[in-house]
């Protein structure tokens, strides 16, 4: 088997992607400590075209070298926006008319794989800090929660993977609408 050169990959250019239909998501990210997290939701959030990711409170900002090592210029493809607080973020959102949901483990949360969005409204998902997960001032305001589920003995993955997950799994049920 040989592996797809560069050039065969049919890569878009920073303008086409800018110009490209997005997908009615916005990835909030709430008190993320790790600049390589931040970088690698970046990259994920470019290769499945998301709306636009939210960068709150302690969450690094682009121009940064540690973010830029795992995003790879994705920082410069996908929108993105700092709030102060997640607070302030999620009540934009909810100006917007989002549908916002905590990416946690908590009392009534909805198991992803149960999750059944209606894309009848925009969607925003916030991923919480790496030790605290989401905090309460986010979990005040959202509308639900979404949960991966998992069956070792850890219950807990990197922010970085979890949003992976969510944000294909939300991205294979808008392909499919």
């Amino acid at each position: 088997m040989k592996k797809l050169s560069l050039s065969e990959l049919n890569r878009i250019s920073l303008e086409e992607f800018k110009a490209s239909e997005k997908i009615p998501l916005v990835v909030v990210l709430d008190d993320i400590r790790s600049q390589n997290n931040i970088g690698s939701i970046f990259r994920t959030a470019d290769a499945f075209r998301i709306s636009e990711i939210c960068l709150c409170g302690i969450t690094a900002t682009p121009p940064h070298r540690e973010i830029h090592k795992t995003a790879l210029g994705a920082e410069d493809s996908v929108t993105w926006r700092y709030f102060e607080t997640s607070g302030e973020c999620l009540q934009n959102l909810k100006q917007r008319n989002y549908q916002i949901l905590a990416v946690e483990q908590a009392e009534e949360s909805i198991s992803l794989p149960d999750f059944d969005p209606s894309f009848e409204q925009p969607l925003a998902i916030v991923l919480g800090n790496e030790v605290n997960g989401v905090s309460d001032e986010a979990m005040d305001q959202v509308d639900a929660c979404i949960e991966i589920p998992q069956y070792g003995t850890k219950h807990s993955l990197n922010v970085s993977i979890a949003a992976g997950i969510v944000i294909w799994d939300i991205f294979e049920k808008y392909a499919k609408r």
